[in-house]
């Protein structure tokens, strides 16, 4: 994994990653925190004074980058892609905010969206069919992705933080086939949901190959060679 290599081993492109990650990942959720009010609550910035804002959203920022760094140790572990991963990620950004664990017992709506996630008691056995498909998936490597990003996203296992999450599992993905990451920008948040909410795999493939493709150009900027 030599992209993920370049990214553990360059600290001005690690912090630009995952500021980046967490700013437009949390704001697409509703966060309020800046670019800059989100890298000094990442780097301890104490030059930088932030007030009037929610301790929630300081969590937030804090957790999104402790969930990020454990998607880079299962990599550098070679762990297994498991329902354990996938709850360890939604616990860590739920941290000191809900402190859920494990897969919600309550049933929840998905604000803007006409899809009914389904009942609680069904998600034990989706995700287990999901992450058991999701392991013997050989197909084109973006359409996987797109396609089983809209498929957790519409299961919504748990009670809170499922686009943080499937987010973060995007990257999971595309960093262990060895392809550069993706941040969606907040700015994209409606083309986005809506490739969501239309269930539109072959355009959400697209449009994330093309993000991907885009990273590298940042990457190079940091001293990235794409041999």
């Amino acid at each position: 994994m030599r992209i993920l290599e370049f990214i553990l081993n360059n600290k001005e492109y690690l912090q630009d990653l995952i500021t980046r990650s967490t700013y437009h990942s949390n704001a697409i959720e509703g966060s309020t925190l800046t670019y800059a009010e989100t890298y000094a609550i990442l780097y301890n910035d104490n030059s930088f004074k932030i007030n009037e804002k929610e301790p929630r959203e300081i969590y937030e920022a804090i957790n999104h980058k402790k969930a990020l760094e454990l998607v880079f140790t299962n990599l550098q572990n070679n762990e297994e892609f498991d329902e354990r991963f996938i709850k360890k990620i939604n616990e860590t950004i739920n941290k000191d905010i809900k402190d859920t664990e494990g897969y919600r017992t309550v049933q929840v709506f998905i604000q803007g969206s006409e899809h009914i996630p389904p009942e609680p008691e069904k998600v034990p056995n989706l995700m287990m069919y999901y992450i058991y498909n999701y392991n013997h998936d050989e197909q084109d490597i973006f359409t996987k992705i797109a396609k089983y990003h809209i498929d957790f996203e519409r299961i919504h296992p748990f009670e809170d933080g499922n686009g943080r999450t499937g987010r973060l599992l995007i990257n999971y993905e595309l960093l262990k086939n060895d392809l550069p990451p993706v941040v969606i920008a907040k700015e994209d948040r409606v083309k986005y949901f809506e490739f969501l909410k239309n269930n539109e795999v072959n355009s959400l493939a697209e449009w994330l190959k093309e993000l991907s493709k885009n990273e590298v150009e940042r990457m190079e900027k940091f001293g990235y060679k794409n041999n």
